[in-house]
This record gives C-alpha cells, sequence and structure tokens, in this order.
C-alpha cells in the first residue's frame, strides 16, 4: 500500500532525527545507514526512497542539530537572564556533551565535518551563524568589536575549550580547560553584568 505524502514525509523526519542523534554518538563515518533505519524500524532499502545518499543525510541531520542548538539558546535567552547564563554553563559541562542526544555536533563530530561535502558544510556554517547572531543579542560591544565579534570569540571558544577537554587524557587538566575557558569569555551584556556578581560566573562549572 502507498504511503500518503504526510507518511512520507513523518518518516523521512524520522530517519534525519535517529541519524542527527547516531552521527553525534557514533561519528559519521562509525555510522552505517543500515544501522540507522534498523532503528527507524525499516530496511536498508528503503532509505533510498528518501535519500538519494548517505551524503544527502548527513547535511540534513547537521541542519536539524544546528536548528535544534539555536532554538535552545534562543528558549534560554527568551528565560531571562540567569536561563542565558545557565545555558552557557551547561554548553561548558562534560555531562551535557556525554549526552549524544542533547549534544552539539561542533563539538561531537567537528574533526568529521571539516572534511565533509560542500551541502553538508553549508548546513553547519549557516547554523552556526544563526547561533552566534542569537548569542549577540546578549553580548556587549567591547574593545572596539560588535556584539557579533564578540559572540563569535565567545562561541568558538566554548566550542574549542568543551572539544579539548574531551580529548585530554588527565581529569585535572580536562577541568581547567573549561575554567580557563569560562574566565575568558567575551564580556556578556552589560545588563547581565549588572545582575550577576564576577564570582559567580568564575563559580561556573565547578
Amino acid at each position: 500500500m502507498k504511503k500518503s505524502k504526510s507518511e512520507t514525509a513523518k518518516t523521512r523526519k524520522r530517519i534525519v532525527e535517529v541519524a542527527a542523534e547516531a552521527f553525534r554518538c557514533n561519528g559519521i563515518h562509525g555510522t552505517k545507514v543500515s544501522e540507522i533505519m534498523a532503528r527507524v524500524g525499516l530496511t536498508h532499502g528503503g532509505f533510498y526512497r528518501h535519500f538519494s545518499s548517505k551524503e544527502e543525510l548527513v547535511a540534513e541531520a547537521c541542519t536539524a542539530s544546528m536548528n535544534a542548538i539555536v532554538d535552545s539558546a534562543e528558549a534560554a535567552i527568551g528565560g531571562g537572564n540567569e536561563a542565558f547564563l545557565k545555558h552557557l554553563e551547561n554548553f561548558l559541562s562534560d555531562e551535557y556533551h556525554e549526552e549524544c542526544p542533547g549534544g552539539c555536533p561542533l563539538v561531537a563530530i567537528g574533526s568529521e565535518l571539516a572534511r565533509a561535502d560542500m551541502d553538508t558544510r553549508r548546513a553547519v556554517s549557516q547554523g552556526f551563524q544563526d547561533l552566534i547572531d542569537v548569542i549577540a543579542t546578549r553580548i556587549h560591544p567591547d574593545g572596539g568589536g560588535t556584539a557579533r565579534d564578540n559572540a563569535t570569540f565567545t562561541l568558538s571558544s566554548m566550542i574549542g575549550a568543551v572539544t579539548m577537554s574531551r580529548i585530554i587524557d588527565e581529569p585535572g587538566f580536562s577541568l581547567q580547560i573549561l575554567d580557563v575557558a569560562k574566565k575568558h569569555l567575551a564580556t556578556l551584556s552589560s545588563e547581565v553584568q549588572a545582575k550577576l556578581p564576577k564570582k559567580n560566573i568564575e563559580e561556573m562549572v565547578e
């Protein structure tokens, strides 16, 4: 029996969701299409009724993952200053990135994304820029730089710090990397700084 367009779209969305989680947990190259389809409850052959290649699925999965990260940041900002700073605190924690379903793809599979096809890199690039724009609404221009400049530095520092903390094999040094990163984040908006004492920022993620 032929599926309706809505059913087909729902199935495709489910495949993308499962793939996005699998890629974050096991890597792009470490995840087989057959494994993804099995988790969805479909056969390997059914994959090609929805996607022309694994690369197409990777691009869509990355788009979905980045959209989720952007939505999460927007929700945190919408919750006020405390929610926003808590969001940054959560990002700079090992526990957050150990949970594959909710982790950031830039941290989880960044090295693979750097070697991905153009469509995938374009999807991730757009998501990263969208996230910068969101963070910039809470970043105070400082030292001649624009809010977007400082948001770019803040986000890049956070991603780099978490990535290195996961690579380092010495627990103490791993935690130190996160501690150093949080102390050197780009200046937050003047409103946030006024409401949150400096010592509270420095005590985050301990």
